[in-house]
């Protein structure tokens, strides 16, 4: 049995809370049962110098953990003096996530900051991140396109994030830290809302596990982004009233 008596393809309970913070250009705070992420996003007139002169924008993550998101304190990165190779790759994928939605060309030569701050760690991070994250850089979207007179919003699409796994020999959906610590399988799954698929990442914690098995949990996750979704667009429309996204 689940904690709360969850079903096996079921989520936590999921919050998205736009406008949290009234410095950023745009913000969320997201929750996925116990985790919770502070995601914000900065616009800025600069490009990495890849892109220097080029007339493309970008979009790129930051991602920590805050000393007390876990039972034993964290010690802060900085402090370490480099960041771990954990941060890396998830602020990585975050990045990944959000450009596959982007039209970086309608951006013009600007950039937007992601940055996703684990105020609590119970599983699921870097989904909720990814989730909480689209949120924020919608609304930085926003502010771009008003105050450069853009045309068009530069965003394509909705992208969501959602972990699976074999725990006990059961596929279940949106691991929490108990259920992620003792699973056979664990994975990630990062979806568009036209159902596209951004990237899977799957790994065999213990014992291989087969394709019939990865199709289940490749089910279980576009049934979970797809209320994943549901959820950003209410939340984009409350944004915007006139909007007429679905």
């Amino acid at each position: 049995m689940r904690a709360l008596s969850r079903k096996n393809e079921s989520l936590r309970k999921i919050e998205l809370l736009a406008g949290v913070n009234k410095f950023a250009d745009g913000s969320c705070l997201v929750s996925f049962g116990d985790t919770r992420v502070l995601c914000t996003a900065t616009i800025e007139t600069k490009v990495p110098m890849f892109l220097k002169h080029s007339g493309t924008g970008w979009v790129t993550a930051e991602y920590a953990m805050l000393p007390a998101s876990c039972q034993t304190r964290i010690e802060r990165e900085v402090v370490k003096g480099h960041q771990s190779g954990r941060s890396l790759e998830i602020q990585r994928l975050i990045g990944r996530s959000l450009r596959a939605v982007v039209d970086l060309e309608k951006m013009g030569e600007r950039q937007i900051i992601v940055d996703c701050d684990v105020l609590q760690a119970d599983g699921g991070t870097r989904t909720a991140s990814i989730t909480g994250g689209f949120i924020a850089l919608y609304q930085a979207m926003q502010k771009l396109q008003n105050k450069y007179k853009l045309p068009e919003l530069p965003i394509n699409d909705y992208v969501a994030a959602v972990s699976c796994g074999i725990v006990n020999g059961t596929p279940m959906l949106d691991l929490d830290f108990d259920e992620d610590s003792n699973a056979e399988t664990d994975s990630n799954f990062v979806m568009t809302g036209s159902g596209g698929i951004v990237e899977i990442q799957g790994t065999a914690e213990k014992v291989p596990f087969t394709e019939n098995e990865f199709l289940k949990l490749l089910s279980m996750a576009r049934t979970g982004t797809i209320e994943l979704i549901q959820l950003q667009k209410k939340v984009v429309n409350s944004l915007n009233p006139k909007s007429e996204e679905e």
